[in-house]
């Protein structure tokens, strides 16, 4: 069963596939669609899972799951990889990459190699303030207070020794 995003529970698992350039908006209504339906037919031990999902800023696919009834398993964690891979391979982008950054340069969102960044944070460009993309958040909760945070209030501050 698919929830609009915003009706999911707060403590619903979730994932973040950040995609390294914009969709367009044709990709996005063909994403959307693919979306709606691989959750509706998601299952786990031949249940249905309760999901919902959501793309921000056209390039974050953030997939979540009520795992009060139902738990995700390997398997129907395995399937969700496959579909995002299949995604990767009809747009030619990236989505399973969690060696690169997403972070805003003023209104531009950015995507750097972890390198890249580092060699940015050296040269100044980005600072401690500069707003990242936390897409390691673990549920609703958590993608609400942390994932859109300064760079010094996620995973990324350990680059600015």
């Amino acid at each position: 069963m698919i929830l609009p995003f915003e009706e999911m529970p707060i403590e619903s698992r979730l994932w973040i596939f950040q995609s390294n350039r914009v969709f367009s908006d044709l990709e996005l209504k063909e994403i959307e669609e693919s979306l709606n339906i691989f959750l509706r037919n998601w299952k786990a031990h031949g249940k249905n899972l309760t999901s919902g999902f959501k793309i921000h800023y056209k390039r974050f696919i953030i997939i979540s799951i009520d795992e009060s009834s139902y738990s995700a398993t390997g398997c129907s964690i395995d399937s969700c990889v496959h579909f995002i891979q299949s995604l990767e391979k009809k747009y030619k982008v990236d989505l399973l990459d969690k060696m690169n950054v997403t972070f805003k340069q003023g209104d531009y969102i950015s995507y750097k190699s972890i390198d890249d960044f580092k060699e940015m944070i050296k040269n100044k460009s980005v600072s401690k303030k500069t707003i990242v993309f936390n897409n390691m958040v673990i549920n609703i909760a958590d993608y609400l207070e942390n994932w859109e945070v300064p760079a010094y209030k996620s995973w990324h501050n350990r680059y600015f020794k």
